[in-house]
């Protein structure tokens, strides 16, 4: 018998206090009909630890099977299996991308996790013309979408920093990066969506079919649906990119000249800002990747005890534009107020900028650096109250930046859809903040308790100051703080659940549903 959907009031009641839920062991029974269920592909059910990890390595949470899918209707087999087992099942589903999440988001303990890249990857299917896209599935890598579409002269609008990260997990929560102030997030820039919905139900979505879930889906965090295909815009790709660096020692002025650009018609491609604070020889670093403008300045130039910030551009261009390129550059640079000797640049191709901070993974992995923990801190700050907040936390709560970067910059609230599920500032310019920290041990002046305590700090300080903050990649632990997220917003978050998901199975690793319990059934 299909069980009763939950009633909008139960939700309010199964809404998760404590945060992530602590691990619940399926009886055999459960576990017996996972292994019986018809699947193209197939559940592992000892090895199972991997999927008890992320990036952030903070959490901890052990599934009792891993999905590893032979197609989409397997994923959907297997959620409407547990959803037909009604409210008195505990059994969650976690889809995991490539593990990127901070605090255990793409973790189900005692539940499901589906690994998304075991989902077979049909060849993408690249459409040219007026309108470019490319179809991909949910489990494919953005850095494989882009050497497909490359193929064609073409790549996606809009973009992340890391591109080693499957599709849907950054249509999940926004997907950001310096191309963002001019295309929008990568949300803003999906034509279509295939879901799997937490009854089990394939559905094809877009701004016109189905088009609340296809809104409630983009940065929805999960609880809505899982990705398994997604149509996203392409534009014309370029072959080389002018990767430009400058410093300024006054935030007013980093902090204007970013706006400007941003507003400008004519403006770089890329814009992202980053706060040095009490760096050593932080322009001798740059000289292994640069070509400096004063090579004799930068290297007796000193960042010691001092907060600095750096502006960084692109400017795309063909090889046969080149002349253009340099002439557009230079009537950009002449109207910046940087430090004027440290203009650093180089050149190099779209696809090597774009897949830059892999560059870096390979290094850190070789070093054993990369799968440490990772205690970040991402928000959004309205640009009215940019300035308290800088004043504060850089140089008072944080003395250097030595353990990871700081990223600043501005983007358009305009380019933002509000009908999607993602939370901004509301003002027309907000900036994106990320205190992207490791903490490679246990004990030492950036070891994981001291950075939390600092992104405590920094979150304390901006509530009590009136910041007007918003958490990027959220992560609360009461209802209350949830509440406090979404604001107005909150209403439309709980209906879209209570349709698409109602009995809370999926995603609770973002620890904003729990699922069903025995006292709460009805």
């Amino acid at each position: 018998m299909k069980p009763s959907v939950l009633p909008y009031l139960k939700l309010f009641l199964l809404f998760a206090f404590g945060g992530v839920t602590t691990a619940h062991v399926p009886d055999q029974d459960v576990l017996a009909s996972l292994r019986e269920l018809p699947l193209d592909g197939h559940f592992s059910f000892h090895d199972v630890s991997t999927a008890a990890r992320d990036f952030g390595n903070l959490s901890t949470f052990m599934p009792a099977a891993v999905l590893h899918p032979g197609s989409v209707d397997d994923i959907a087999t297997t959620v409407r299996h547990i959803f037909l087992r009604g409210e008195h099942s505990m059994l969650t589903v976690a889809a995991r991308g490539h593990g990127h999440s901070l605090r255990g988001q793409c973790q189900a303990a005692g539940g499901i996790v589906i690994k998304m890249e075991s989902l077979p990857t049909a060849k993408m299917k690249v459409h040219s013309g007026a309108s470019p896209y490319v179809d991909a599935s949910g489990g494919e890598l953005w850095i494989n979408v882009l050497h497909e579409t490359f193929k064609y002269g073409l790549a996606p609008k809009s973009w992340t920093d890391y591109l080693h990260l499957t599709i849907g997990g950054p249509l999940s929560n926004a997907g950001v990066s310096g191309q963002t102030f001019r295309h929008g997030p990568q949300i803003s820039n999906v034509k279509e969506l295939e879901i799997v919905t937490g009854r089990g139900d394939i559905v094809t979505c877009s701004s016109e079919q189905n088009s609340d879930l296809f809104h409630a889906a983009l940065g929805g965090l999960g609880q809505f649906g899982i990705i398994t295909r997604a149509r996203i815009a392409l534009e014309p790709a370029p072959k080389m990119v002018r990767w430009i660096r400058v410093l300024y020692s006054d935030f007013t002025s980093f902090t204007e000249d970013q706006e400007m650009l941003i507003s400008a018609e004519m403006s770089f491609d890329y814009i992202e800002g980053f706060v040095i604070i009490n760096r050593t020889g932080i322009l001798n670093n740059w000289r292994s990747s640069f070509n400096p403008q004063d090579p004799e300045w930068s290297s007796q130039f000193e960042s010691d005890g001092r907060v600095l910030f750096c502006l960084e551009m692109t400017k795309n261009y063909n090889p046969e534009e080149a002349d253009n390129m340099e002439q557009e550059v230079n009537n950009l640079l002449y109207l910046l107020r940087y430090i004027p000797p440290s203009l650093f640049h180089t050149d190099v191709t779209y696809i090597e900028f774009l897949d830059r901070v892999h560059s870096s993974e390979v290094k850190l992995r070789a070093k054993g650096m990369w799968e440490v923990p990772h205690p970040w801190l991402n928000l959004m700050i309205p640009k009215s109250s940019i300035h308290t907040f800088a004043k504060e936390v850089f140089g008072k709560i944080l003395k250097d930046s030595n353990n990871g970067p700081i990223l600043l910059y501005p983007v358009n609230k305009f380019r933002w859809d509000n009908r999607t599920s993602v939370v901004i500032p509301d003002e027309e310019i907000f900036y994106l903040v990320g205190f992207l920290s490791s903490a490679p041990s246990s004990s030492g002046p950036h070891n994981i308790e001291h950075t939390l305590n600092l992104n405590n700090q920094i979150i304390e300080f901006s509530d009590k100051a009136g910041i007007g903050v918003k958490q990027y990649l959220p992560n609360y632990n009461t209802e209350q703080d949830w509440k406090a997220h979404f604001e107005a917003r909150w209403a439309t978050f709980l209906r879209r659940k209570n349709a698409y998901d109602p009995l809370a199975i999926l995603a609770p690793g973002q620890g904003i549903f729990q699922k069903a319990s025995l006292s709460l059934s009805s």
